[in-house]
């Protein structure tokens, strides 16, 4: 087949594609996918063993070793930045596409949240995506092409109960790569937000409580949510077909985007509703622990 149509075929194939986050959740789902089309793919996250392990269940599947390339990062990190950029241009000569995926979420009333969980929200899930995006564009611009993705979410779009410092992070990163997208056009250079709903994930178990603790345990709404590799198809089927926000998600949830949309006000009353419900849980547990002897 010519290489042409080949690439008409499959435009992932040997493009080089660096993601973040890639060691669980959407970001191993996006790796298992990209190489799985025979895509170089570049894994970041801060934990290397799980980035190894997503490695090698990739190569166990077919792909090839020489096409994974592990660049362990926490990206609120700026100043290692150059030199992941410069390992990945080392191994593989170019960067193509950058999806920021990293991130992590939050499950505390702004009432009950120190301060220091609201920079951690916008370190990691904003600042950090800005810095690793401003360190890979030089060498987009330079290329005359390339693409870069954020994972943003639901929470990007309208406020939700216990996500302030959430929502906040998420709304502004749909903000700055809008308005990037408007930049960059000129230069070659595409830009993608990912607006997932649940998805099967550890986000919640990860998402910081108040105090900045890991909450540690299961989130109801996310387990039963669409599977990761599921949303990774979406995802790659949305990339395929030039999409600019891609929307991705199997559940009632994602009736909200239309909502938010169409009727704002009963949305509104809807999400008050849902935080009285969870504060009213929340007195329930507070109740049975003190009955307990628990603290």
């Amino acid at each position: 087949m010519p290489a042409a149509a080949e690439a008409e075929k499959n435009p992932f194939l040997n493009q080089v594609i660096w993601i973040t986050g890639a060691s669980s959740g959407i970001g191993e789902g996006l790796v298992r996918a990209f190489s799985g089309c025979g895509a170089n793919v570049v894994l970041s996250s801060r934990r290397e063993s799980e980035l190894r392990r997503v490695r090698d269940e990739c190569i166990q599947a077919g792909a090839s070793a020489g096409s994974l390339l592990l660049v362990p990062l926490d990206v609120t990190d700026y100043a290692a930045m150059p030199a992941a950029v410069q390992s990945v241009v080392d191994a593989f000569g170019r960067i193509d596409m950058l999806i920021n995926n990293a991130g992590t979420s939050q499950r505390s009333f702004c009432i009950d949240t120190d301060m220091q969980v609201y920079r951690q929200m916008l370190e990691l899930n904003v600042l950090g995506q800005i810095a690793l995006t401003k360190a890979v564009l030089p060498l987009m611009a330079a290329q005359g092409s390339g693409h870069i993705l954020v994972t943003s979410s639901l929470a990007g779009k309208f406020g939700a109960p216990q996500r302030t410092g959430y929502c906040a992070a998420k709304h502004a990163v749909m903000g700055f790569f809008d308005a990037l997208l408007t930049e960059v056009a000129y230069l070659g250079i595409r830009v993608t937000t990912i607006v997932p709903g649940f998805i099967r994930t550890n986000v919640g178990a990860n998402a910081l409580t108040g105090s900045g603790a890991a909450v540690g345990a299961p989130d109801p709404d996310i387990d039963g949510g669409m599977d990761p590799d599921d949303c990774a198809r979406v995802i790659l089927q949305g990339i395929a077909n030039g999409v600019e926000e891609i929307a991705v998600g199997n559940g009632p949830e994602m009736g909200l985007l239309e909502l938010k949309r169409r009727d704002p006000t009963t949305l509104f009353r809807a999400l008050e509703a849902r935080a009285a419900e969870v504060r009213a849980g929340s007195n329930q547990a507070q109740i049975a622990r003190s009955q307990n002897g628990e603290p």
